[in-house]
């Protein structure tokens, strides 16, 4: 088992609702942690600088690119690099087998991602063509890659690394994503309310109107419907609903208040950065 320092970059574009446990993840394991993002126009990379991972940004996701993108910046360099693609066929499940693919001694071991089948020589696909899930780098493997040509293989590589270069077959898709996808929109929607400066205006002040206009309809409605009537059960009902209506918006108000307060309480415990 090869000892040393490691660092670990997630590569990834608009994952907002993954990158956290990606980087929470990660950080257990070491606290030399990157992100390299691909153009994310939701709030991915806003998350990264919160949680105080180090950030990069490419345009291009080819694993040459990224070791150049590695290699340029004012990151110290470090023994072991392991390059991860946090994408849609990923899952986090897989970080302990990745994690020990590092460990295992390789100056260059990539992950190639098809879709199409297996391909009979994974060593003779171009690198920067090709999908790669993930990758574990000596420094030499990244110095090595960062410096290649666009059409390197690996037999273009030195003899003195050790290279190896496997083929894995894509997660399947399940349908079960997209609804997990709707449920984590609604998540979403959750939070902002819970996260809401005035969830009591937002939902309080609605559900005391209402709650009050149901009351006093109610007195009204017996005063004035004396004989039961289709009329009269119509009114009773409205005035019902309206008065729950309220009831319940109230109660949702104070209840995401209270979360609220409950967050703000967690964030400066663990000293989570607020967004103003």
């Amino acid at each position: 088992m090869v000892k040393g320092t490691l660092r670990v970059i997630g590569v990834g574009q608009d994952i907002e609702l993954r990158v956290v446990s990606f980087l929470t993840r990660a950080r257990q394991v070491t606290d030399d942690v990157v992100f390299i993002d691909l153009g994310s126009e939701d709030e991915t990379k806003i998350l990264v600088e919160e949680i105080g991972c180090t950030l990069l940004e490419t345009d291009e996701n080819n694993l040459l690119n990224l070791t150049k993108v590695l290699n340029e910046s004012n990151l110290e360099p470090v023994d072991n690099y392991l390059i991860i693609n946090v994408n849609k066929e990923w899952s986090l499940r897989e970080f302990p087998l990745h994690l020990n693919r590092s460990r295992e001694g390789w100056d260059v071991y990539v992950g190639l991602v098809s879709d199409s089948g297996d391909v009979d020589n994974p060593s003779e696909s171009i690198l920067s063509e090709s999908r790669f899930q993930h990758c574990s780098l000596s420094h030499n493997g990244l110095q090595e890659l960062s410096k290649s040509p666009i059409s390197c293989t690996a037999h273009d590589l030195s003899a003195a690394l050790r290279v190896r270069i496997v083929q894995s077959t894509a997660l399947p898709t399940l349908p079960q994503r997209e609804s997990l996808a709707t449920a984590s929109r609604f998540a979403q929607l959750f939070m902002w309310m819970i996260q809401s400066r005035h969830p009591l205006f937002l939902f309080g002040i609605p559900g005391l109107v209402l709650f009050i206009l149901g009351y006093r309809l109610s007195g009204g409605v017996v005063d004035t419907f004396t004989e039961l009537t289709t009329e009269s059960l119509g009114v009773t009902f409205a005035t019902i609903a309206m008065t729950l209506f309220g009831l319940f918006a109230m109660m949702v108000a104070l209840m995401l208040y209270i979360m609220g307060k409950q967050v703000e309480q967690i964030q400066a415990q663990y000293e989570w950065p607020n967004k103003e």
